[in-house]
């Protein structure tokens, strides 16, 4: 008898469940919907800087990428570098870049002074989780250029282009795409509607982020010249040995782990079937992307110097990444695919091209992968976009939007590094002395190195 009460309540409490299930959020009390909806911007609170955390976590992902690309002597001086960077741009982002970037303005938004009380996110996400969110990015953009420039720069002139980069050059460019400015605009009558039908994409930052760090890394690079002995006197280049393959292939470990905060995180929400979905699919795409970039770059390295090649194979993963970063979230899986192995076919030749036609010193390869890639990435949405690309009925409006949005920010970059670089080498002077050069910048700049037999 007392299993039978047992039995007699347990269906009670079911079919009670069921019914409280069915009824509509209308219907429900206010207090049980306001509960509801607080534990989805949690949920989302907690995912948006979970996926900060990942994004951070490429900054070792750098150092480490960086340093084992380079010599011995220069270790102590990347990682001091990939630190600097981060410090610098979490004080000036909060400070004042967060305003330039998400404030009311047109080319600019105005400057916040660490007041964030200025910006309302429609989501409920905290302004201080957002804030973070987006500092790791402006750090990952100033990281990138330090891989090109490596092993001949002025420590305290580093400083002085990560601080301009961090305060100036990314938040304005961020501003234009990101925070509300005109290549974002999807109002009637805008310059993009009305150009192109159609506003520029990049979903987590093919051209905000990686083209802009490559292409001043491209521009620092040829301010600074070659680093002794890169090339001969008839101008034919010799390879500089990184001392470690081994710490690099961390690097990109670590990168690639990163990415899954960089790409999905964009996002900015998990809770509910949309955005689960949504994660879901850009977790997939740049994984990926990835694997056809490392693919594509073994067997052409292979076929076109009799050899795979785990150095470039490194650098054909990042490539892949980069170039998957804009469109992750719009293009399918064999997009995704298309994507990434284009991008490390392209990264390959494109690090040739700089080095033995252009003569340009690029010891990790960094305006090519986020450069060349980052530019390349972000045009072929226009053709693999599900919705509105090429390759799916959408006709040319969204190439012609991707080019006119790469190719502004790029411009821009281009005219600032310009003037940076310039500036820099006329005032103070951007390279450090052949003896310095030749010994080490280890001992020189810090009194110190990494490495202590």
């Amino acid at each position: 008898m007392k299993h039978i009460h047992l039995y007699r309540f347990g269906v009670f409490v079911i079919i009670a469940l069921l019914f409280t299930l069915s009824v509509s959020a209308e219907e429900m009390p206010a207090n049980i919907v306001a509960a509801i909806k607080d534990n989805s911007v949690s949920i989302d609170t907690v995912w948006m800087l979970l996926a900060a955390m990942l994004v951070f976590f490429m900054q070792p992902g750098f150092a480490f990428c960086e340093a084992g690309f380079t010599r011995t002597k220069n270790t102590a001086n990347i990682l001091m570098k990939n630190f600097v960077d981060f410090l610098l741009a979490s004080l000036l982002f909060w400070f004042i870049g967060f305003g330039f970037m998400f404030g009311e303005g047109g080319f600019i938004g105005a400057p916040n002074f660490g007041d964030l009380s200025f910006y309302h996110n429609s989501n409920g996400l905290p302004v201080e989780g957002f804030l973070i969110f987006e500092t790791v990015f402006c750090g990952t953009a100033a990281t990138i250029v330090s891989g090109s420039m490596a092993e001949r720069t002025k420590f305290s002139m580093y400083i002085v282009y990560s601080f301009i980069i961090s305060l100036i050059i990314y938040p304005v460019e961020g501003h234009w795409t990101w925070g509300g400015g005109w290549l974002m605009d999807t109002t009637p009558g805008s310059f993009m509607m009305n150009t192109f039908g159609t506003a520029f994409h990049d979903f987590a930052g093919s051209t905000v982020v990686h083209e802009v760090g490559g292409i001043l890394g491209f521009f620092g690079a040829i301010f600074l010249g070659p680093r002794i002995g890169k090339y001969t006197k008839d101008n034919k280049s010799r390879a500089i040995p990184g001392h470690s393959l081994t710490i690099a292939a961390l690097g990109v470990f670590i990168l690639w782990f990163g990415w899954f905060g960089f790409n999905p995180g964009s996002q900015l929400a998990a809770s509910g079937e949309v955005n689960r979905v949504a994660i879901s699919h850009v977790f997939l795409t740049t994984n990926l992307a990835a694997c056809a970039g490392g693919i594509a770059t073994i067997f052409i390295s292979w076929i076109k110097y009799g050899k795979p090649s785990l150095s470039l194979m490194l650098n054909g993963i990042l490539a892949g990444l980069v170039g998957i970063t804009a469109g992750c979230d719009a293009v399918s899986e064999v997009g995704a695919i298309i994507i990434g192995a284009i991008c490390g076919i392209a990264m390959i030749y494109s690090v040739e091209f700089i080095d033995h036609k252009l003569h340009i010193d690029d010891p990790v390869g960094a305006s090519s992968v986020h450069g060349v890639c980052g530019f390349l990435g972000t045009v072929l949405v226009g053709f693999f976009a599900t919705q509105g690309g090429l390759f799916y009925g959408g006709g040319f409006n969204m190439i012609g939007s991707q080019l006119a949005g790469s190719i502004s920010v790029g411009i821009w970059a281009s005219v600032c590094g310009i003037i940076l670089f310039w500036t820099i080498k006329k005032t103070h002077g951007l390279r450090v002395p052949a003896r310095i050069e030749e010994e080490g910048l280890d001992i020189y700049e810090h009194g110190e190195t990494a490495y202590n037999s």
